[in-house]
């Protein structure tokens, strides 16, 4: 029995790792989204992934577009991929590529609310504010994701997601009807 309860411990300390990988991010941190933030800074160093999620909190003057990489450039919500106009919009970042979100005000866009997210599998990233200029093609067009409502918490920008947690707990459950 010595052995198996080995196991669990190390298997419940890899998930535990694993968990903390998926995060939730407030775009802006305490100013959320909105004309005085300087989201080239709020990006840089943070490496987005697969799993994590962007919470976006506005007043009622904003919205949320998100857009292609081209309409990303001319501040264009002609054609959006997905609008949003309820604070705070939670979008999960499902897949690797780069999203780019703006707002869809006249003028705000231009003023700099604009952010791309690069999202990366399992360890690549960093975020810029600006298209590098060889993204674009139909492959790196961002995939809609629906908009969840629930609040970030207030405390800190970065969670770990309740999916993630979910998951673990399953997990930890299976382990111990295994082992038993």
């Amino acid at each position: 029995m010595e052995i198996y309860e080995g196991w669990v411990v190390l298997l419940v300390f890899v998930t535990s790792s694993i968990s903390c990988l998926a995060k939730v991010y407030t775009v802006g941190e305490s100013n959320g989204w909105s004309l005085s933030v300087d989201y080239s800074t709020w990006a840089s160093g943070k490496t987005f992934k697969v799993g994590d999620s962007l919470v976006f909190k506005y007043d009622s003057s904003h919205t949320v577009a998100e857009v292609s990489s081209d309409d990303y450039e001319a501040c264009n919500v002609a054609n959006s991929i997905n609008s949003y106009s309820s604070s705070p919009t939670t979008v999960a970042l499902n897949t690797t590529g780069t999203r780019y979100f703006i707002c869809g005000v006249p003028s705000h866009c231009g003023g700099g609310m604009k952010v791309s997210v690069p999202v990366g599998g399992g360890g690549g990233g960093g975020a810029t504010t600006a298209p590098s200029g060889t993204e674009g093609s139909t492959s790196d067009k961002p995939t809609p994701t629906p908009s969840t409502k629930g609040k970030a918490p207030a405390s800190s920008s970065v969670t770990i997601s309740p999916v993630v947690g979910v998951w673990f707990g399953l997990v930890s459950l299976v382990v111990m009807f295994v082992v038993a």
